[in-house]
């Protein structure tokens, strides 16, 4: 599959900004490839919990990540902050798509892209469970 340009900020619906670690650097003196899939799980999981769509200690239904995906375009390093995109490219009946994209701050081009899929299950049986009427609410300013 060839690889995809990168993304410009007007395809993402919300933002999260996070500022790098000196520890997200790695040997080469760019943010190591695996700091971007935590960048990615923050940014869906705080968007949820700000909306009212996730509630981490006592929901009934939870989000498992069954798959993540990225592309890197250009590098970012400590001290820098970034901004994460994030859109929604598939709603099903347990499941969502997430797209995400970061960005250097002042930069309309994507540094890496990529998405994460979380499959909603039933907290106690962990078996898919329908989404929840309020996530489904939460994601359709992100379509």
């Amino acid at each position: 599959m060839p690889k995809p340009p990168p993304a410009l900020r007007s395809a993402y619906r919300a933002w999260r900004a996070i500022g790098t670690r000196w520890a997200d650097n790695d040997a080469y003196g760019h943010v190591n490839n695996v700091v971007y899939y935590g960048w990615f799980d923050t940014a869906v999981n705080a968007y949820l919990i700000a909306q009212g769509a996730l509630d981490i200690q006592g929901g009934a239904v939870i989000g498992l990540v069954v798959e993540t995906q990225c592309n890197y375009f250009s590098p970012l390093a400590f001290p820098q902050t970034v901004d994460v995109g994030l859109r929604v490219e598939h709603v099903g009946h347990s499941s969502v798509r997430y797209g995400l994209a970061v960005f250097a701050q002042g930069q309309e081009s994507a540094a890496a892209q990529g998405h994460f899929i979380h499959v909603y299950v039933d907290a106690e049986t962990r078996k898919p469970a329908p989404l929840p009427a309020a996530l489904v609410r939460a994601l359709e300013p992100l379509r």
